[in-house]
């Protein structure tokens, strides 16, 4: 492969070339000076005519580009070699073995390993060290090509892991040996692969060694952590470049392996004295990491590595202890044991700041899957109540738990889920100092705290009235004025999440029911006037206010339709709040809460047309007084809409089939918003001011017009179309005059179309045709005129409003 010298030796052979080039340009100066000395004196003669040369080919685009460099080249074509004749020898010594003698093997294989070893000692004096690198690689392969021929030929009755482990042990020292003598040589420095290759093949020694003396698994894992231990000393102590990152992987693979195995055995152990006897392998992995990590550099990429090295060997710390522990305590205290050992972990970092932030680190992740192990308890209190829906009022349970597994599944060893939430929660809120991370500190310590809190009584089993107690209780603790910030915002959502367990847990019961909801809506309207998150508080007050309406209706028997009027007490109250407020943004959720309690009314009304009609009424007679802020003039139009359609079910009700007494309603107050809209805007067009009202009515007239048989109602519509065509006729109006027209041309020809029928069929075959023609001559000669006639109507039309 490449070589690149030390500095020193570069610096000399730079130095040389420098001295080489300046002789080279002090010759070139010397031959300029004589030419020119020549060139002077043969002045006066004629200069001879200059050589011809021929024309060469001129490339307009740029020279060629090689594709590879002259040193890639050189170690892909060394690389190959070496692996050619590897191949080769391994042919030779596995497929072709058996055409020589005993003696003549071992002579030519000898002989042949010899002087490929020789071979790099010549090749370095001649400045080949690339080239000798790979011939002192294929000579390293051939020596393990030896000890499989000493092993067929000589020791074929050995134990084949015997003689594995004595033949990695005598490769390693000889490869070790190998390079120190050629780096003893004198000239440049040592070849970089057989110290590698040696640290490399010294993986295998200690771990076969063991086996081959019968060694378990605890003996194999022990032999790999010791080995990986050798491996992390070379890497710390060793200053050879080619030799410590192989120091450094081979630690990293061998200690690895040794930690898994190691883990695997704690976990698995079913008694004490396995479990201690795996724990103990695996605080030795901890002692070994924890001093890698002490003793590694302090700066840039090594402490990043520092840092996880101390991280892995403190989790292998917590897993011994709470390996052993896990077998030694009941099943519910197995995850608070190695919590424990992980708050102890952030307790005890000492050392070197890297050290101490793996360690933390470590603690962290222990923590973490503490809580982990834990949220599926907390999944089970927060959505089990939900099931209560579909049976609501039936009874009472036993306890807590029976109140959130009514269709769901409580984990198993789940009884000390609430400490696991406060120590971690007490780790969060003391440890913690930073003061940029200190804030969310606070918020997960709130978290925590809070889901403790919630389990609690899930956890044990504590009776159903006393988990409701603790659960509301737990509501007005997270809205205490004491919170700021963030917490405080975090807080809130809590309050309003719990208050969502506990009113589906009262479903149970109805007096639970009554007083739970009665209770939240006094909470959180308590929780608003004192300003605290008073958006959300005030919203979830008229939330609750609005179940606690719906559960007294059906606490006194009532049916939906009659407690929809008691709903309705709801939006009222939101009403006259919002027009007391200065706050905008709790404005509008009290708005939006009022409307949604509305839409609940509606909700239940929507069973008995009759008192549908009233609940529509009365939420338009609410919108309309909220319409009168100057703030919320719009809601004007919602308010119409809800007494129209307040209207419309009225009188379906009453079973109304005609479609004015329907459409009239829309159009008189349409119209006389209309007027209003001329008013105190002159330039508005007569479509935006009248067109919608008068078409809601004329439409839906002339539909029915058209299918009735009865000559009244096509007389009363012709006659208001005739009237409003008078009257935009009169006022000069563009939508009256026009809709009027068009319906009672349509009427009309409604009316006489049996006639035209009648004439069509009395007259011959020919005659209208010849109407027609008559008309398009009539119109050919008059057609100027006409052209006319229709702008000046046009011109009319146009000058009307």
């Amino acid at each position: 492969m490449t070589y690149f010298p030390p500095p020193a030796e570069e610096l000399r052979f730079l130095d040389g070339e420098l001295r080489q080039l300046d002789a080279r340009r002090a010759q070139l100066l010397a031959r300029r000076a004589w030419l020119i000395t020549v060139l002077q004196q043969a002045a006066p003669v004629a200069p001879a005519a200059p050589p011809v040369w021929p024309d060469r080919p001129q490339h307009s685009g740029p020279s060629p580009r090689p594709e590879a460099t002259a040193p890639g080249v050189q170690n892909v074509l060394l690389l190959l070699g070496g692996v050619l004749l590897t191949i080769a020898a391994m042919v030779f010594t596995l497929v072709s073995w058996g055409h020589l003698g005993i003696t003549g093997r071992s002579l030519v294989l000898g002989a042949v390993t010899l002087a490929v070893l020789g071979a790099p000692v010549a090749l370095l004096r001649r400045g080949l060290r690339s080239t000798a690198e790979s011939v002192a690689g294929l000579g390293l392969a051939l020596t393990v090509l030896d000890a499989h021929a000493l092993r067929e030929v000589v020791f074929t009755g050995a134990d084949g892991t015997t003689y594995a482990a004595a033949a990695s042990t005598a490769l390693a020292a000889l490869w070790a040996a190998y390079g120190t003598a050629l780096a003893a040589l004198p000239g440049p420095a040592a070849l970089r692969l057989p110290h590698p290759a040696a640290l490399v093949v010294a993986q295998l020694p200690l771990l076969l060694w063991t086996v081959a003396f019968g060694g378990g698994p605890l003996a194999v894992t022990a032999a790999l952590l010791l080995t990986a231990a050798l491996d992390a000393v070379a890497a710390l102590r060793v200053s050879t470049r080619p030799l410590r990152p192989v120091a450094a992987v081979c630690a990293f693979g061998t200690g690895g392996s040794g930690v898994l195995a190691a883990g695997l055995l704690c976990l698995g152990a079913t008694g004490p004295s396995a479990a201690a006897r795996a724990a103990a392998l695996l605080l030795l992995a901890a002692a070994i990491a924890l001093g890698v990590a002490r003793s590694a550099p302090r700066a840039g990429l090594a402490s990043g590595m520092a840092t996880a090295t101390a991280a892995t060997g403190a989790l292998c710390a917590v897993i011994g202890v709470g390996g052993v522990l896990r077998v030694s305590v009941p099943g519910d205290w197995v995850v608070p044991a190695w919590l424990a050992c992980g708050i102890a972990l952030s307790a005890a970092a000492r050392g070197p700041v890297a050290v101490r932030r793996g360690v933390a680190l470590a603690s962290g992740v222990v923590q973490a899957g503490a809580v982990l192990w834990s949220v599926p308890a907390v999944g089970v209190t927060l959505l089990g109540p939900a099931a209560w829906l579909r049976h609501p009022w039936s009874g009472a349970p036993a306890d807590a738990r029976a109140a959130v597994t009514a269709d769901a599944f409580w984990p198993p060893y789940a009884v000390t889920v609430p400490l696991v939430f406060v120590a971690v929660a007490v780790v969060l809120a003391v440890l913690v100092r930073d003061q940029e991370w200190r804030p969310r500190a606070l918020t997960a310590a709130l978290t925590l705290t809070w889901a403790g809190v919630l389990v609690t009584p899930t956890a044990l089993e504590l009776p159903y009235a006393v988990g409701l107690l603790l659960q509301g209780l737990t509501v007005p603790a997270l809205l205490t004025p004491a919170l700021r910030g963030a917490t405080a915002r975090t807080a809130t959502g809590l309050a309003v999440l719990t208050s969502l367990v506990l009113a589906f847990s009262s479903l149970a019961a109805e007096s639970a029911t009554l007083t739970v909801l009665a209770a939240l809506t006094v909470v959180f309207a308590v929780a608003a006037w004192r300003g605290r998150q008073a958006p959300v508080a005030a919203a979830a007050a008229l939330g609750w206010a609005t179940a606690l309406a719906c559960a007294v209706g059906a606490s006194a028997g009532w049916r939906p339709e009659t407690a929809a009027l008691l709903v309705l007490v709801v939006p009222v109250t939101a009403a006259l709040l919002a027009a007391r407020l200065d706050d905008s943004v709790t404005t509008v959720t009290v708005e939006v809460t009022g409307a949604f309690a509305g839409l609940v009314a509606i909700a239940l009304a929507v069973t008995d047309p009759p008192l549908l009609a009233l609940v529509l009424s009365l939420c338009g007679v609410i919108v309309a007084g909220t319409a009168v802020r100057p703030d919320r003039r719009d809601l004007g139009y919602a308010a119409v809409a809800l007494f129209v359609l307040a209207a419309w079910v009225r009188l379906a009700a009453w079973r109304v089939g005609l479609p004015e007494a329907y459409t009239l309603p829309v159009t008189v107050p349409a119209l006389f918003v209309g007027a209003l809209r001329r008013r105190s805007d002159p330039a508005a067009s007569s479509w935006t001011a009248y067109g919608p009202g008068l078409a809601v009515t004329l439409l839906p007239s002339l539909a029915a017009a058209w299918s009735d048989p009865e000559w009244t109602r096509p007389l009363l519509l012709g006659a208001a179309a005739l009237l409003l065509t008078l009257l935009g006729a009169r006022h000069r109006l563009r939508a009256p005059l026009v809709l009027g027209g068009s319906v009672l041309t349509l009427v009309t020809l409604h009316e006489l179309a049996p006639y035209l029928v009648q004439v069509t069929d009395a007259l011959p075959r020919w005659v209208p045709p010849a109407l027609a023609g008559l008309l398009l001559l009539a119109l050919g000669a008059t057609y100027e005129q006409r052209l006319r006639d229709v702008r000046r109507v046009r011109e009319v039309l146009g000058r009307m409003n």
